[in-house]
């Protein structure tokens, strides 16, 4: 595929230094070589993972966020079994929350069957809710295959027609992930396995390890186990992201995380500047829509310039209050031209974000508070007009699927409505302050 034009830059990081190391830049750090294809809900992507955990020969690393025994989830674990059998080294972890309602029964069999598991902040009644500290959660959606084959997306490991809240539907629900092939699988196993070993260690994994310093015997190990749960690659992976650093073909991916770390705003940043050096097209689908301030301005910005900027949210509405959130900003985007739709045949839950059909983002984060200045999160980006076109007409489907939320004939916003957007910054300051967010950091 050919690059994009000279003057869209996208934060491509294809003149950047070789000595970068990933994760210590607070920007994309774009590879090439990389074969990626885009997977539509999990009628496309747990089948690629089936065939792709049957072929490997290795390792098979994988982190999510939610699951539910049954239909299609129990083919994966399935073959996680069947790798175990042949010698394949499977390590699985999962977020405590997404997984409380799975039985410990379940767990115990994987385990007995040889995966390697382990749980993410396990969190077990009110105390375990009310610590702060536990409402920042891994909510990944990762997998990778002997070190190169690798799966990113919004997709949980959960059929597609069952929602553990409402349970089963005749329709799928609206998601999608990428597979890639090449270099960038690199940090995003890097990523399962520092949860892994974070979560092994424990809760508080920093003060476990320096219990560890204390024992004799145990410091050749230390490091080891230091290095694995930092998300840092060590240098020999490190120098293979460096060498496909200049690479253009045959597709440039970056993967981009979002920690409360060094990269609190990785995602959020590579989004803005996207958005702000768009020309034709932003196209948005995300299930819980409640960005700051510079997200918002930066797409009435678009809007104003001429840009064709529409959002596809939910239409069957999952949480009610994520859905009032977004709401109350229907009015300031639509009266700058924003075209808002909702997705009409079932829950909607993918994560996505495509710019002049040559950049475009799928991943875990939503734009609201949680994703965005609290939760774990991991996106690929991708820069390839061939991809992006692919993207692009499956949104359109999607699109044509929804109703366009029809704009208010008063610019002006009824007091109810103000009064809300109100009562909504407050509550969403109030919980980011708990959850230890700074105040700089959101911004209504």
């Amino acid at each position: 595929m050919q690059g994009p034009p000279r003057h869209l830059s996208f934060g491509d990081g294809a003149t950047q230094s070789l000595s970068l190391a990933w994760y210590a830049q607070r920007r994309p750090v774009f590879t090439g070589g990389n074969r990626v294809a885009l997977l539509r809900g999990g009628d496309e992507l747990f089948p690629a993972m089936v065939q792709a955990i049957d072929a490997a020969q290795e390792s098979v690393w994988l982190a999510n966020y939610l699951t539910g025994t049954g239909g299609q989830a129990d083919l994966v674990f399935e073959a996680l079994a069947r790798a175990v059998r042949r010698g394949v080294t499977v390590q699985v972890v999962m977020d405590g929350v997404g997984s409380r309602e799975v039985p410990e029964a379940f767990w115990q069999s994987l385990r007995h069957q040889g995966i390697q598991l382990a749980i993410y902040r396990p969190v077990a009644g009110l105390l375990s809710a009310l610590n702060s500290r536990n409402w920042r959660r891994m909510h990944l959606k990762l997998c990778v295959v002997d070190e190169d084959l690798g799966f990113v997306g919004g997709i949980n490991l959960i059929d597609d027609r069952h929602d553990l809240v409402h349970g089963w539907t005749s329709q799928p629900r609206l998601d999608y992930a990428v597979q890639v092939q090449g270099p960038t699988a690199l940090p995003v196993q890097h990523t399962i396995r520092a949860m892994w070993t974070r979560a092994t260690l424990g809760r508080d994994w920093r003060d476990d390890l320096i219990d560890w310093m204390k024992v004799p015997g145990r410091m050749k190990r230390l490091r080891r186990v230091w290095q694995q749960a930092r998300l840092r690659l060590p240098p020999v992976e490190q120098g293979q992201i460096s060498a496909s650093a200049g690479i253009r073909l045959p597709m440039r991916a970056a993967f981009v995380l979002r920690d409360n770390l060094r990269q609190r705003r990785t995602i959020e940043r590579a989004s803005l500047q996207a958005i702000q050096q768009a020309r034709s097209n932003v196209d948005i689908v995300t299930p819980y829509f409640y960005p700051g301030r510079a997200l918002r301005r930066a797409l009435k910005h678009a809007a104003d310039r001429g840009v064709r900027v529409r959002l596809l949210l939910q239409g069957k509405v999952d949480y009610k209050i994520a859905a009032i959130a977004a709401r109350a900003l229907y009015d300031e985007l639509q009266a700058h031209g924003v075209r808002i739709f909702e997705y009409q045949p079932s829950w909607l839950h993918a994560k996505v974000l495509c710019v002049d059909d040559e950049w475009a983002t799928v991943g875990s984060s939503n734009l609201d508070p949680l994703s965005m200045l609290v939760n774990l999160e991991g996106n690929l980006i991708v820069r390839d007009r061939g991809f992006a076109k692919t993207l692009g007409a499956a949104l359109a489907r999607d699109f044509a699927d929804s109703a366009e939320v029809p704009r208010v004939s008063d610019v002006t916003q009824p007091r109810s409505t103000r009064w809300m957007r109100g009562a909504l910054n407050w509550a969403a300051k109030l919980y980011l302050r708990l959850a230890g967010v700074r105040r700089r950091d959101w911004r209504d």
